[in-house]
């Protein structure tokens, strides 16, 4: 197996740093449960130096135009996208996805990030208010300070972009924790960042557990905290950021309703399940896995899912024809296991799947179940690994309701030939974001993120901007100023 040791654990203002005093991470391979790297987790010491390291450049970085800022950050997504074979190998060893899906979705959706908002930097501006009798008020966009990211493992080159690209392109500086799962990836952007002409000290990575990440996120210096995770941990990153008064953004978890009505394109709508529930083996945070297929077309949608699903080749996530990879770890491996034998025990027909495969490695089958009801436990909890849950309806006002009864409120999506409908419905999803005749799409051009238990703010669009940056106003008096006494 490939190695894959980075050449430290840390990059702190600008370069790599180590401190093997920190507790050892290993770097487990996925598809064939073997340890590729060890890296270590943060000591005070280096959350420290990180700290440090990013509020002493952060007044430097926002001094800069915006456009200079964005020039920068456009560089280092052209040199990321110079190197996507690479950083795509790199992301299949750090999750085990399969290289047809990171060569495609992963640093390339990190590029986009970088360049988007590097092009966005230089128009970052106030507005001019004019007032009576010449008086007047200005608004000045100014950089919150230094922001912390905190990621998920499901898509570490993304995420690690995806929260840098915004943050930078306003002016602050940033200090990344990735998941201990994996942690390879953010290291590489750390290091493209600074070949790209990025100030040292102004991006940052520490590798860590929860324990790293409360210490960032309680740190006086820590203006803003991003969260990519669970619904849980996003409380208690929410509860500790709050009591400190800091900004926040949270990109939590969901069980997002994907309504199929009977006058879809069957074909097209099993394609939307697919994209929903098993790319990434399932592992996305805004999928669709209570898809309430109208009872009109189940039997149909059942018969062409599991024809679609055989042709699956799951194998080596390095082979470009394999489609179909193993779980992140041994450990969620095991949650989703629970899951199945939950859905089996409570009632639910497993139409297909459902089996650990008996290979080396965290391989776990697409499975199906229908005839689900939506008080299984399969129908109202996360389960973020490769199992759709098929439940029947009715009517539009019946799914609707059942759709919303929910804590979650991340995504959701519709398929219809009736574009009114479609809209009518997707107007009524207590949901952030919706979909129409298509799931999971993710441009960085579109505001993603939750509402209810799913998540606060938005990441990527325009919307982001107002998360890493606040607004100064300035009143000015050119009139005579006149006081009661």
């Amino acid at each position: 197996m490939q190695n894959a040791q980075p050449k430290a654990s840390h990059f702190i203002n600008g370069e790599y740093v180590e401190d093997t005093n920190g507790r050892p991470i290993p770097v487990i391979y996925p598809a064939t449960g073997e340890v590729i790297a060890t890296v270590h987790s943060a000591t005070p010491a280096i959350i420290e130096q990180a700290l440090a390291a990013a509020e002493s450049a952060q007044a430097g970085w926002a001094a800069m135009t915006g456009t200079e800022r964005g020039r920068i950050l456009r560089r280092a997504a052209d040199i990321m996208r110079e190197r996507n074979h690479d950083l795509s190998v790199l992301e299949t060893l750090d999750t085990g996805k399969p290289y047809q899906e990171t060569s495609v979705a992963d640093a390339t959706s990190g590029a986009d990030a970088l360049e988007y908002f590097g092009g966005l930097a230089g128009s970052l501006t106030g507005e001019h208010i004019p007032l009576a009798g010449g008086d007047f008020v200005y608004t000045r966009r100014e950089a919150l300070g230094v922001c912390v990211g905190i990621g998920a493992w499901n898509y570490p080159t993304q995420i690690a972009c995806w929260k840098a690209a915004p943050a930078l392109a306003c002016g602050n500086s940033s200090i990344f924790k990735p998941s201990e799962t994996t942690p390879l990836c953010a290291l590489q952007v750390a290091e493209i960042l600074v070949e790209a002409g990025l100030p040292a000290g102004v991006f940052n990575v520490v590798q860590g557990l929860g324990d790293v990440g409360a210490t960032l996120v309680t740190d006086a210096r820590v203006a803003k905290v991003s969260l990519t995770g669970s619904v849980p941990t996003g409380k208690k990153v929410y509860a500790a950021a709050a009591a400190e008064m800091k900004h926040v953004t949270m990109e939590l978890g969901g069980k997002s309703p994907l309504i199929i009505f009977d006058d879809a394109d069957v074909e097209a709508a099993v394609s939307g399940a697919i994209l929903g529930n098993f790319y990434s083996s399932g592992q996305v945070c805004s999928n669709g896995t209570r898809v309430f297929v109208h009872k009109g077309i189940k039997a149909a949608f059942l018969k062409r899912l599991s024809e679609r699903l055989a042709r699956a080749v799951i194998g080596d996530p390095m082979d470009p024809d394999t489609s179909f990879g193993p779980m992140v770890s041994e450990a969620q491996l095991r949650v989703v296991e629970g899951y199945i034998a939950k859905g089996r025990d409570e009632g639910a027909t497993l139409s297909y799947g459902g089996a650990r495969l008996d290979r080396d490695g965290f391989f776990l089958e697409p499975t199906v179940f229908s005839d689900v009801t939506d008080d299984m436990t399969i129908a109202r909890e996360e389960i973020f690994g490769p199992v759709m849950s098929v439940l029947d309806f009715d009517s539009e006002a019946e799914v609707m309701s059942r759709a919303n009864a929910t804590q979650f409120g991340l995504a959701a999506g519709v398929f219809t030939s009736d574009l009114t409908r479609a809209h009518r419905v997707v107007a009524g999803f207590e949901a952030g974001t919706c979909f129409i005749n298509t799931y999971n799409d993710a441009p960085v051009e579109a505001p993603f993120g939750g509402s209810k238990a799913s998540g606060v703010g938005r990441e990527n669009s325009k919307a982001a901007i107002e998360h890493y940056s606040e607004l100064k106003t300035v009143y000015v008096r050119l009139s005579q100023l006149e006081a009661p006494f």
